[in-house]
């Protein structure tokens, strides 16, 4: 594998969504305008935790919010409506969150390619773990056991937003997340469909810098 320095990293930290987006809501604008000045713009990765949020997509359905805002205040998780894809999922402590603000057109790919290489990052990422996941067709994300419905659980989330083919939002991999919160929703907009970690799934908390350093070699090899 060549160690490709195609992006520049940035570990966040535990950071509050809000501040999170704000700051690539700034990284994407800046890329689009370089990108209309003729330029190709410098991409960037982000890595970050939030504490207990839910996020909907644009297209979400409310519904699957299973409680009200006074039930969001006693329990301390944030809400928020936001400009990506997909429906509704839970951002927390224990999960790792990646952030790639980048110009497609740097890496020659249109966005079916950009999410298609996100996935396979993730499944090769998981191999690491002895985990074994694939795509479920018609839902994003990672999935384990995706070819069986009473037992498909979702390790990784999926959500971005392309303008121009300049990227923001990105995925969500569950490594120690406390998967309780997940009840308080229908994940992604499944009623019939579980949750999981990497926790879960080896019976043992993991190494979450770990992971980190898993994840960002992925994200050199296949970016």
């Amino acid at each position: 594998m060549v160690d490709k320095q195609n992006f520049q990293y940035k570990d966040l930290g535990l950071i509050s969504y809000k501040k999170a987006w704000d700051y690539q809501t700034i990284l994407f604008n800046m890329l689009l305008e370089e990108k209309a000045c003729g330029g190709m713009g410098q991409n960037r990765l982000l890595f970050c935790e939030h504490p207990h949020v839910f996020t909907i997509g644009k297209s979400g359905d409310f519904s699957n919010l299973l409680i009200n805002k006074e039930q969001l205040a006693d329990k301390g998780i944030d809400y928020y409506h936001i400009d990506r894809g997909g429906d509704i999922t839970y951002h927390g402590p224990g999960q790792l969150v990646a952030y790639p603000v980048f110009n497609l057109d740097s890496f020659g790919i249109g966005t079916r390619e950009y999410v298609y290489r996100l996935e396979e990052l993730i499944i090769s990422a998981m191999k690491d773990f002895g985990i074994k996941c694939s795509r479920l067709e018609g839902a994003a994300g990672i999935w384990i056991d995706a070819d069986i419905p009473v037992k498909s659980r979702k390790i990784c989330a999926i959500g971005v937003r392309s303008s121009r083919r300049v990227t923001m939002h990105g995925l969500a991999l569950n490594v120690n997340t406390d998967l309780n919160y997940f009840n308080y929703i229908n994940p992604c907009g499944f009623t019939d469909r579980g949750v999981t970690s990497i926790q879960k799934e080896l019976g043992t908390k993991v190494d979450f810098e770990k992971v980190k350093v898993v994840l960002l070699r992925y994200f050199k090899e296949y970016f």
